[in-house]
């Protein structure tokens, strides 16, 4: 039996497959030249379908201002996006969704041109310590489309992502609460604003999964503001500490830091009680 070389298979694959690069390469710049709208916007979907989202959107950003008011106008659009889309520029791809909702808001592809919108920004959504910017404006995107279409099959998916992004400025905050805590009596009273920043964000986003955090954060920075003041502010702030020890703990009798929280209200309740 004859055997098989695989090295000169592969290194015949290697040389069609340059030689279809080589010839959609020609053929894109045919296209680019041509005066024939139809022919260019053919060659756009079937370069979308092969996942030539760069040729795509090239061709369409042409095509776009053209075919407004034919019949080609709304998929043209709305295909704009989706090549930008799906070659990860949710930027661009979000101002075209735009563009298609807000012209055609009862179009054929509204509903998918909402979501994608959204999704795009939550995709493109930075990490948590960045500017968030895009997180806010994608949240606003995905309400927006769950508000426009609650009966979609994407809702529960835009949902999620919406609850993902508010955890991600619940955790900004929760970083920024943790911030002025360590800075403690730095240049001024920074567990106040530990204080104010943890509550803000509790109050904001109740249902957050860094509400836990949040409200220990809390009861910490009463603690050592309390632990660090003038001795004729001590008891008061120790009952304040208490407070939020009993708040805490009604909440979660079974938090993972319940034995600091514990140690705090001893050490308070003998600054209050003597006990």
């Amino acid at each position: 039996m004859r055997k098989i070389d695989f090295s000169m298979i592969k290194k015949l694959t290697i040389i069609v497959a340059l030689a279809c690069v080589l010839v959609g390469c020609g053929e894109y710049n045919k296209v680019m030249k041509s005066s024939d709208l139809e022919y260019k916007y053919a060659y756009a979907k079937k370069a979308f379908e092969n996942k030539r989202y760069a040729q795509a959107y090239t061709i369409l950003t042409d095509l776009v201002p053209v075919f407004r008011g034919t019949p080609h106008a709304e998929e043209s659009l709305y295909l704009l996006g989706m090549s930008y889309y799906e070659n990860k520029d949710y930027i661009n791809a979000g101002s075209y969704f735009k563009q298609y909702y807000q012209r055609y808001p009862r179009g054929q592809y509204a509903e998918l041109a909402r979501f994608y919108a959204g999704y795009g920004f939550y995709l493109d959504s930075p990490d948590p310590q960045l500017d968030q910017s895009e997180t806010i404006r994608a949240m606003e995107e995905l309400q927006a489309f769950i508000d426009y279409f609650p009966k979609s099959d994407k809702s529960s998916i835009a949902q999620s992502a919406i609850f993902e992004l508010q955890d991600k400025l619940v955790l900004k905050e929760l970083q920024n609460a943790t911030l002025y805590y360590n800075l403690g009596n730095y240049m001024g009273n920074n567990y106040e604003s530990a204080v104010i920043t943890a509550q803000n964000a509790i109050k904001d986003y109740p249902y957050s999964k860094y509400k836990e955090d949040l409200e220990m954060l809390v009861l910490r920075a009463r603690y050592r503001e309390a632990v660090e003041s003038v001795e004729e502010k001590k008891v008061e702030r120790f009952r304040t500490v208490i407070d939020e020890y009993y708040s805490f703990v009604n909440d979660y009798p079974e938090s993972r830091m319940r034995k600091e929280a514990d140690n705090i209200f001893k050490i308070a309740n003998k600054h209050v009680n003597g006990i």
